[in-house]
């Protein structure tokens, strides 16, 4: 069997980023957020403090490695498993990955720490930065993200308007819509306003599809979304993957990338089928065989079962 690769996840299919190899670069929910929708479970560690959480050598030997092989992507994305600002070698990080290959880095950020120069200096290295903005307001900041204690809303929309006005490559802003919470006409004035402040090249809207943090978590309909990103502008355009999609043949896939895929989010089985590559009965007998293991469980959203590695 190949060695389980420790760093890297995919590439998986992206509705943001078509083919992407996912680069985890923290441990798993060390966040300075605790989203209520979160995918991946509630936040462990919560935290503003950056660190050396995973040094950038081992990623890029992973890397080499992987390349090596024939791997093809869209996109290199630093995101996974937490927030990948915390790193503190996040910059030398993409840098190295530069010096690799020619395929570009995007990365994936809830956006908190954007208010300090370092990380913001770090962000700026990327091809596209895609941070999160889910509230125009602090009540609804705080009660749909749960932030650490010294995260502020004013910081977070200041700091995504400096980055704007320092970073030359693209900003995809996503705004993760949850019925009932920031969906009213106020509520999405509100984060209107905030759009236009920050000014990204992109706002994608998504909402709660897969299993959440929390219980009772609802999504937002397909028609509303679609009228909310009338309202938003004609930047906008929603992402939320409502339909299970079809399965293309991207790579040849073993039973060890499921089970790193399964390791970072939950995932039905066309998930699976789109993002690896391989064909519904053989992920089928994969997922089986990791259930009975008990390395594999399930959970069912909106009558589709998502499967998710036990931590």
């Amino acid at each position: 069997m190949a060695e389980e690769k420790k760093y890297l996840y995919g590439p998986v299919t992206s509705r943001r980023l078509g083919l992407s190899l996912g680069v985890d670069i923290v441990p798993f929910k060390v966040c300075t957020l605790d989203c209520i929708y979160c995918q991946l479970g509630g936040t462990t560690q919560k935290t503003t403090d950056r660190a050396e959480y995973v040094p950038p050598e081992a990623i890029l030997a992973e890397l080499r490695e992987t390349i090596a092989r024939g791997m093809k992507a869209d996109f290199i994305t630093i995101g996974g498993s937490g927030e990948p600002t915390l790193n503190s070698r996040l910059g030398e990080l993409i840098d190295g990955i530069k010096k690799i290959t020619d395929i570009p880095v995007a990365l994936l950020t809830n956006g908190t720490l954007l208010y300090r120069q370092d990380v913001r200096a770090d962000c700026a290295k990327a091809d596209v930065v895609l941070p999160s903005l889910d509230a125009g307001g602090k009540r609804v900041f705080e009660e749909i993200n749960c932030p650490h204690k010294d995260i502020l809303i004013e910081n977070l929309i200041s700091g995504l308007c400096d980055f704007r006005n320092e970073f030359a490559g693209q900003i995809w802003l996503e705004v993760l819509l949850i019925e009932g919470l920031n969906t009213d006409t106020g509520q999405i004035a509100k984060i209107k306003k905030a759009i236009e402040q920050v000014r990204p090249d992109k706002v994608q809207l998504n909402t709660a599809v897969r299993p959440t943090t929390q219980a009772g978590i609802k999504k937002v309909d397909p028609e509303k979304l679609e009228t909310i990103a009338a309202y938003l502008g004609e930047k906008c355009e929603v992402v939320a993957d409502f339909s299970p999609g079809p399965c293309h043949k991207h790579i040849e896939s073993k039973a060890e990338d499921v089970l790193s895929m399964l390791k970072r989010r939950p995932c039905s089985l066309n998930d699976i089928c789109s993002g690896l590559g391989i064909q519904r009965d053989e992920v089928l007998k994969y997922v089986t065989r990791f259930q009975q293991q008990g390395v594999v469980h399930s959970s069912e959203k909106d009558g589709i079962i998502f499967f998710k590695a036990m931590s």
